[in-house]
Formats: C-alpha cells, sequence, structure tokens
C-alpha cells in the first residue's frame, strides 16, 4: 500500500565552508529526525523531507550543537523569504533568449518582481539568428531541391534559379513576426522590467546596467554563447562566414567551405549545397556528425556527396591564402596536402559560452577553460545567489534544453523548489533532407558506461511509408540493455525523424523495452511506424512479415 511521500523543506545555514561543515550538518540534521538529507555547504543550504511528527526546533538546535547557524526554513514550492526592503527585483535574469525568458516568466507567475537586462535583440539566439531563420530557409530550399529531383512518374516539376534575397526578406518577416509575438509582446503581459544595456557585475549581490546599480534577491545568468572561431592561419584576414552572417547572405556562393560538420554545418551546408553551391565539408574528426552513430553518419555523408557535396573528414585547415581569384584552403588529409579554391568559408565548430566582460569573478562565479559557468545539479553557480541556465553553461545547446533549464532555475532560486536537471532521453535533431534525430545513449556511450547491450540497424527500406514516398533514403538503430531489453537509444535517419524519435524519449524516459515498444500499436503508413518495426527486429526478420503484422 503506497502513502504520501514526506514533504521536502530547505533551511538556510550559514558558516559552512568545506565538505566537512556539509558532512557535520547532514549528520546533525540526521540525528533530530530528517530524511533524504542533501546539504551544499556552497549554497549554504540543506535539504531534506521530515516525516509526520517531526518539528522544527530540535533540527535547529541540532545545527547549533553542531557549530553553525540555521536561517530561513521553507517547504518547498513556498518562497524561503520576502524581498528585503530597497532590494530591486525578486530575480534579475541578464539576457533574454529561452532561458531568460522561460526564467522570467515562471518567476512573473509566482508573483514575484522580476528584471531582465538585454545589451543587444530582444530573443536571444533562437529566434533571431537560430532555429527558426535556418529552419525558414532550409524549408525552402528542401522545396526547391524536390522540385527539381522528385521520384514520381508522371508527375513534372521543374526548379527555376532561385532568388536568395526574396527567401531571406521572407525569413527577416518571419523573425520579426515571432519576436513580437514570442517575446516582446510577453514583456508587458507578465510585467517584468526589461534594461537595455551591458550588466556587469560589481559585487556578490550587485549588477551594473548603464547608469543604474541593481540588486535582487537572486540573479540568473542566460547570456547563451557565440559561434567558435578556430585559430588557422589567415582566416580572419580572408574572411568568414559564421552560422549568423550565412543567413544574412544575398546571393549563392559558388563555391562553399563548411569547416565543421556537426548539426549547424551539415544544416548550412546543405542548404546552400541546394542552392547549387559547391559545398565541400571539411572536418578533423573521422566522419561527418562524429557525436552520432557512426551508421547514420556514414549513410548521411553518402547522402551528401550523392547530391554533388565534397566530404574531407578526418581532414584540417592548415592555412587560409587570400587571392584575386578568391580565397585558398590549404587543407591536410589522410592522402597528404592539398589546395582547395573557394568564395566563402563557413566556421561551424561549436559555439563558446558568452561570459567575458560580465564581471563573473567579482560576483564570486566561477567559470571552466572554456569560460562555461559552473553549476550544480540545481543550476547554483558557487555564489548561492547566482544561477545560469542554457548554453552558457557549457550544457547540450539546444533551444529546448535551455527553456527547461530557465524555469527549473527560476523555480529553484525564489520560488523554494528543489528540482534537479533530468535530461534523461534528451532528443537531438539535425535538420538535414533527411533528418537525423537521436534521443538517449548512442551505443558507443552506453558501452563506455560499461553497459552490455544489444542493438539492431534496421535499413528504411523496410518501413512501407518510406516505400510509399520512394524515399529509402535513411536507416533506424535502436540501442537496448541486455536482458531487461530496456531501451537506452534511438537513431532515426528519415524524412521526418524529429517527429518520430519524440516517441523514443518517451520510451527511454518511462523504461519501455525493445518488446514493449514491438507490440504497441502505430499507425500504418507512418514513420513513426518505423520504431516498432526496428524494435521487432530484435527477435523476428521484419522482411518476412506482411503489412501491418504484429
Amino acid at each position: 500500500m503506497s502513502r504520501t511521500a514526506d514533504p521536502r523543506f530547505t533551511l538556510e545555514v550559514a558558516g559552512m565552508t568545506c565538505d566537512d561543515c556539509a558532512r557535520h550538518v547532514t549528520e546533525a540534521l540526521t540525528g533530530a529526525g530528517a530524511r533524504q538529507v542533501s546539504v551544499d555547504w556552497r549554497a549554504g543550504r540543506a535539504r531534506f523531507s521530515l516525516p509526520e511528527g517531526v518539528v522544527e526546533q530540535p533540527l535547529r538546535a541540532a545545527v547549533e550543537a553542531a557549530g553553525y547557524h540555521p536561517g530561513a526554513l521553507a517547504r518547498a514550492g513556498e518562497l524561503p523569504g520576502p524581498m528585503a526592503p530597497g532590494t530591486d527585483f525578486d530575480l534579475l535574469v541578464v539576457g533574454s533568449g529561452s532561458a531568460a525568458f522561460a526564467a522570467a516568466i515562471r518567476a512573473a507567475e509566482g508573483g514575484l518582481r522580476v528584471g531582465m537586462v538585454e545589451q543587444g535583440t530582444l530573443g536571444g539566439t533562437c529566434v533571431n539568428v537560430g532555429c527558426v531563420p535556418s529552419k525558414a530557409l532550409l524549408r525552402a530550399t528542401e522545396t526547391l531541391w524536390a522540385a527539381g529531383h522528385h521520384p514520381f512518374a508522371g508527375v513534372s516539376t521543374s526548379a527555376a534559379a532561385p532568388d536568395l534575397r526574396a527567401m531571406v526578406a521572407q525569413k527577416d518577416e518571419l523573425v520579426a513576426e515571432l519576436r513580437s509575438a514570442k517575446y516582446q509582446d510577453l514583456v508587458a503581459e507578465y510585467g517584468f522590467e526589461v534594461m537595455s544595456g551591458h550588466g556587469r557585475f560589481t559585487a556578490p549581490g550587485v549588477l551594473q546596467v548603464a547608469e543604474r546599480t541593481l540588486t535582487a534577491r537572486a540573479f540568473l545568468v542566460a547570456t547563451g554563447a557565440s559561434s567558435t572561431v578556430p585559430s588557422i592561419r589567415g582566416l580572419e584576414e580572408g574572411g568568414f562566414l559564421t552560422s549568423t552572417t550565412a543567413l544574412e547572405l544575398t546571393s549563392v556562393p559558388a563555391r562553399l567551405a563548411v569547416i565543421g560538420s556537426s548539426a549547424i554545418g551539415l544544416e548550412l551546408g546543405q542548404l546552400f549545397l541546394h542552392l547549387g553551391a559547391q559545398v565541400t565539408f571539411i572536418d578533423v574528426a573521422e566522419r561527418v556528425a562524429p557525436l552520432e552513430e557512426p551508421e547514420a553518419a556514414a549513410l548521411l555523408s553518402e547522402l551528401l556527396q550523392e547530391e554533388g557535396a565534397r566530404v574531407l573528414a578526418p581532414a584540417e585547415v592548415l592555412e587560409v591564402v587570400t587571392r584575386p581569384a578568391g580565397r585558398v584552403l590549404r587543407i591536410r588529409t589522410t592522402a597528404g596536402e592539398e589546395e582547395l579554391e573557394v568564395d566563402q568559408i563557413l566556421v561551424a565548430i561549436g559555439r563558446s559560452p558568452n561570459t567575458a566582460g560580465l564581471g563573473l569573478e567579482l560576483a564570486g562565479v566561477e567559470v571552466d577553460r572554456r569560460g562555461a559557468v559552473k553549476v550544480d545539479s540545481h543550476l547554483r553557480t558557487s555564489n548561492p545567489r547566482v544561477f545560469a541556465a542554457g548554453d552558457v553553461t557549457g550544457g547540450p545547446q539546444f533551444v529546448y534544453v535551455a527553456a527547461y533549464e530557465g524555469q527549473l532555475a527560476a523555480g529553484n532560486a525564489v520560488l523554494g523548489d528543489d528540482r534537479e536537471v533530468d535530461l534523461l532521453g534528451l532528443p537531438r535533431v539535425t535538420f538535414t533532407a533527411p533528418q537525423l534525430a537521436s534521443a538517449g545513449l548512442t551505443e558507443a556511450q552506453a558501452r563506455a558506461q560499461a553497459m552490455e547491450v544489444a542493438t539492431t540497424v534496421m535499413p528504411l527500406s523496410a518501413v512501407p511509408r518510406a516505400l510509399v514516398n520512394r524515399d529509402t533514403r535513411g536507416l533506424v538503430k535502436l540501442v537496448a540493455e541486455a536482458g531487461s531489453g530496456r531501451l537506452l537509444g534511438a537513431t532515426v535517419l528519415a524524412d521526418g525523424a524529429g517527429d518520430v524519435i519524440s516517441a523514443a524519449v518517451l520510451a527511454i524516459r518511462h523504461g519501455i523495452t525493445t518488446a514493449e515498444l514491438a507490440a504497441t500499436l502505430h499507425p500504418y503508413l507512418t514513420m513513426a511506424e518505423s520504431l516498432k518495426l526496428a524494435a521487432q527486429t530484435f527477435t523476428r526478420d521484419v522482411g518476412r512479415l506482411s503489412c501491418c503484422a504484429a
């Protein structure tokens, strides 16, 4: 018979300076009747559950007897204390992207006073220069490519030369609409204050913005990340594109080199490939999409080359030489050195956290060697009043992760929550055509964790939807725990893979086995059926089944 879980509480504890302090406080609270005690001496806070009958005073007495000073006690979900007189905000957010807005909305819905500081354009990366504009142009170029390369008999189509200027203008209109609807309009709706200017900490609890000196109960650093530029001789002098400036081009470069072949490089490289550019992908890794399953990466590389791209991996750009006719990349490959003449160079090797100039050292906020803000599982920094969320922490750089972390950080910072980041089954999508989507662990990641696994790789030719589409370019790979059959990871290379992968996310998060997945009803003639079919391949030859066979 189940019972309601004991309520969770947080207790502020002053005087702790090390791990031994945390251990002493843990022992004191446990001895006084608290359960599931977790103490963070850097944050000056203890978390625990209280069984029925355990009251506050013995807990305080036990902490005092251990030599420390108990402060405010709050039940999870309740405010740990009111805003002190003279404090400007309950929560002050630096940045205005997805993490920042999710945090601001969460705190504002809790009736708190929220401030937001932004030195650039409201909305951050995703809506302005990232997901929205890139996917808008990707969809346009997919349509262009399909018009000239469809597989259906009796259907006559043609693709005229693209007008990139018109495409970019339409993209810009969409960006402006979404920035207004999803960011600017929400400021007034939720009633938080946005301040324009560069925010910089001048003390652990003080942020300077232009002429204003601001204080808050808690701060959230959500400043995102920017394109990383590699140290290649001659690159700066010759000039290059980033994921931001590439989306502003109004003419198609005849010859494009893409340095880096993870999601951003692959997406934008194929975008210009579909517009008619000669595209060369260059990566120091052994293959494109180096963090994804090797079978899917190899097949995607083949498909790009079939469309006319050149793939150099592994390869290293040694130097960029600027000449009157264009730029020349001197490249080292496994076959030796060669020169590649191009008109534009797109740098897409990753993104670096935006922490320079924030005065984090004056706030007592630690960063790692990459400049990323160090956070614990609750997104708290080394300063217990400062939290960080999104790309600035150096974690998975996805807009949905940033938004998730933003609202979680706000709840922990000012609403008395006690939640830890949980990214089990995290999905990732590369919006190439076909899409490459995955969730959970790859086979290599699972084996690196000393897991015994079983895997299957099913070609898309086994999926009726792909046959009907007359496009069997792709595959499905599943990774399961040996013995139990619990699904650990999934990869789908197919049209609509980004939609299909959501079912795998749920399966991974809820411990569903491949046998259960194979027995689940999936609608026929959908790409989603590919997960069911792949799960069946662990025990059956799906090529010998009739349509819809269970």
